[in-house]
């Protein structure tokens, strides 16, 4: 099964994620099957982009987004996307 999840890059103490989707037997730092945006806690505001339309395909083709994923679709706005 397909995962919409995080991937963590970025150096120590300086976190920052890819959104990818990946495959979920495998651990989050394998090969991905595409990226979707990124996420960088470490700015004030959070910087957050995601390509809502790719996430939306992957979800209607079977996709199960992570909760934390499904949290930042959700903080996205739609012009955004």
């Amino acid at each position: 099964m397909l995962k919409i999840r995080l991937r963590r890059v970025g150096g120590t103490n300086a976190p920052a994620y890819r959104i990818v989707v990946s495959d979920s037997t495998k651990t989050p730092t394998a090969q991905v099957v595409e990226e979707l945006g990124h996420y960088d806690p470490t700015k004030n505001p959070p910087l957050l982009k995601v390509d809502r339309e790719k996430a939306q395909v992957w979800i209607g083709k079977g996709a199960q987004a992570s909760p934390t994923v499904r949290r930042l679709l959700v903080k996205v706005p739609a012009a955004q996307a």
